[in-house]
């Protein structure tokens, strides 16, 4: 069973919806009992960094999380803000990450006509072979909304990037840890590719 972390922030429903649509067996769950009982664990994510590690930590479901991804090696994959908080912290807070990546997440500058938030379709290049993108090329258009982008202590971590003024991180992945920066639930056919890459590890 693959169960989407409910700690209050995240397009849980969508995420749910085009799992379900591509026929795999998901949960949206809070209680700590679903999360321990999970093969794949999705934690969805908008809004801010802090907010965010405050509500999971407020959750209850932080050492839990910490046991299934790091101790049982359950795949995990962090979308938007969830792949931001993967890592070790970010620019727009103080809080620190999980951590289960080495970096942190900048704020891209603004500067030649481009606005910031980096918001709407983008082409995604797959990177190092990564099996969380299989099947993907390089015409392969996602769904961001983003202010902060993360940057990987080791370039084996990056399974993907896109291009915003700079070429930055769309997707990371090392073992069972693995993030993407746009919304899967909201990138049509392209995102269903990334969903059942997931759910088939």
């Amino acid at each position: 069973m693959i169960t989407v972390v409910d700690y209050g922030m995240g397009n849980l429903g969508s995420i749910k919806n085009m799992l379900k649509k591509i026929g795999h067996a998901v949960s949206v769950s809070g209680d700590s009992k679903d999360i321990k009982a999970a093969t794949k664990i999705i934690l969805p994510g908008v809004g801010s960094f802090d907010e965010g590690m405050a509500r999971l930590k407020s959750s209850g479901l932080l050492d839990i999380l910490n046991t299934k991804a790091l101790k049982q090696k359950a795949p995990v994959l962090g979308i938007c803000l969830g792949m931001q908080m993967l890592f070790e912290g970010s620019d727009e807070g103080t809080a620190p990450g999980l951590g289960w990546l080495n970096g942190r997440c900048v704020r891209f500058a603004p500067g030649n006509g481009l606005k910031v938030p980096h918001m709407g379709w983008n082409l995604l290049t797959p990177e190092n072979g990564n099996p969380l993108l299989k099947g993907l090329t390089d015409s392969s258009r996602f769904y961001f909304v983003h202010s902060f982008h993360a940057r990987c202590a080791d370039p084996a971590d990056v399974a993907g990037t896109a291009e915003y003024g700079i070429e930055f991180t769309a997707a990371v992945a090392r073992g069972n840890i693995m993030g993407v920066q746009f919304h899967p639930e909201k990138s049509h056919r392209f995102g269903m590719a990334v969903l059942d890459n997931f759910a088939r590890l």
